[in-house]
């Protein structure tokens, strides 16, 4: 009896190999914890790749937003959850490369995380809203020039990308401005455009909506190439600061307990969505590159940004919160 239920279940597993590969799934609703407020990039490409997910593993994908502290407040979170795959991290270049180097963390960014995959890599956009006297870097610059420490930057939060982006530039065009921290691109972008702040070098994917409908404008973007998207938008490089590259970055990511056959089939079929073409459109709406690969070409990747990071914030002599 034994043999006959053995040689059985062999049977089924080579008539359903769907049976075996799903073994490498989580078996309930999944998490994606995103750690900035709703309407930021990360939340906005989090739910575009959540909702795909749902619709193949046929479960609830949920995106669940843990705003603060620069996305650190998620990335801690996830670090301390069970290995099963039930909860991911939508990882970020705040909470895995840059904060940590900043500041004391909670977890360890290189060993508290199983890579997944590298969803995009993006400009950062110079932007403003539609009253600003400025709306070129050299006017910019001479703005701040005429006013020092009286313009007003706004990023989502202390030792963000758009933070780090902000002292670069005052770094490169030896001026002063006043950077003013918020828990996200969402809450940020809506001061920005009623007039609370001025300026932002805010992520593209979340500066895009209001770019589109006019009520941001683009002044320059942050890779040394033009984007597509943004054809006719120069790049800092070529507005008078030659090698000047700030980006912005997510990924997925799970706690390292998560098996690596679990991250390897997550990641196959995260790849699969991120070449639907609705999916390629926003991707390639929110200037996002090189994404996709393999979980190790995540995993060094990020490595790379730390040690890339970690030398820029002591060069620079960044200070954090803490």
């Amino acid at each position: 009896m034994q043999r006959r239920t053995l040689v059985t279940a062999g049977a089924a597993a080579l008539a359903f190999p769907s049976l075996i590969l799903a073994q490498n799934l989580p078996t309930g609703p999944v998490r994606i914890i995103v750690g900035f407020a709703p309407g930021g990039g990360t939340d906005i490409l989090a739910r575009v790749i959540g909702q795909k997910l749902g619709d193949m593993w046929k479960t609830q994908v949920i995106v669940e937003n843990k705003a603060g502290a620069s996305g650190t407040i998620a990335a801690d979170y996830v670090a301390k959850q069970p290995g099963d795959g039930a909860t991911l991290l939508m990882a970020h270049i705040n909470s895995q490369a840059i904060t940590p180097a900043l500041q004391k963390v909670n977890y360890d960014a290189a060993k508290d995380f199983q890579p997944v995959v590298l969803v995009g890599v993006t400009p950062n956009l110079l932007i403003c809203n539609e009253s600003q006297p400025a709306k070129t870097v050299k006017d910019l610059v001479e703005l701040c020039r005429a006013n020092p420490g009286k313009v007003s930057f706004g990023s989502a939060g202390t030792g963000s990308a758009q933070h780090l982006a902000l002292e670069m530039f005052m770094l490169a065009a030896k001026v002063k401005a006043i950077h003013v921290p918020y828990k996200g691109s969402g809450p940020m972008l809506t001061d920005l455009i009623g007039g609370t702040i001025q300026y932002s070098f805010d992520t593209m994917t979340a500066a895009t909506p209001h770019v589109k409908s006019g009520k941001a404008i683009a002044i320059a973007q942050t890779r040394q190439n033009r984007v597509p998207a943004y054809a006719n938008v120069p790049t800092m490089a070529e507005s008078g600061f030659p090698g000047f590259e700030a980006t912005t970055w997510y990924g997925l990511a799970g706690p390292a307990k998560m098996p690596l056959a679990m991250a390897k089939r997550m990641n196959e079929d995260i790849n699969k969505v991120m070449l639907m073409p609705e999916v390629m459109e926003k991707l390639a709406a929110s200037g996002a590159q090189d994404g996709g690969g393999s979980t190790e070409k995540f995993g060094d990747f990020m490595h790379a940004e730390q040690i890339k990071w970690a030398k820029i914030i002591k060069d620079g002599g960044v200070k954090g919160e803490g």
